[in-house]
């Protein structure tokens, strides 16, 4: 028996905002609403995301999250859109020859984005 990926889920005090911000980064579509309350999102030809309301999110950094590739090929020109957009940038970091960037969600998220 092996276990399938159903969805990723973020916990947010704001689940519409963050959900529409996430669609607007990512080209997926709204799924399902459910009130405002859980928002699903499916992602082009991959997973869906989910953004849970919640009261108290767990503060700090988060244990598990996002790695993300920029399918322009332009790494920098990919950050600096998801900078104007909303993001903040936390980190530039490399190993050897490859070369990814850290960056937090309007909602302090963390994700990772590499060159695709």
């Amino acid at each position: 028996m092996t276990l399938t990926l159903g969805m990723i889920t973020l916990d947010t005090t704001d689940p519409s905002p963050l959900a529409a911000w996430w669609s607007a980064q990512t080209g997926a579509t709204v799924e399902a609403e459910n009130d405002g309350w859980f928002v699903v999102l499916q992602l082009p030809g991959g997973p869906r995301l989910g953004f849970q309301k919640v009261d108290d999110p767990t503060p700090g950094k988060n244990r598990m999250h996002l790695d993300l590739g920029a399918a322009s090929g332009d790494l920098d020109a990919e950050v600096e859109r998801l900078v104007d957009a909303g993001a903040t940038l936390v980190a530039e970091r490399s190993m050897g020859d490859f070369r990814w960037v850290t960056l937090a969600d309007p909602d302090g998220n963390q994700f990772c984005v590499a060159e695709h």
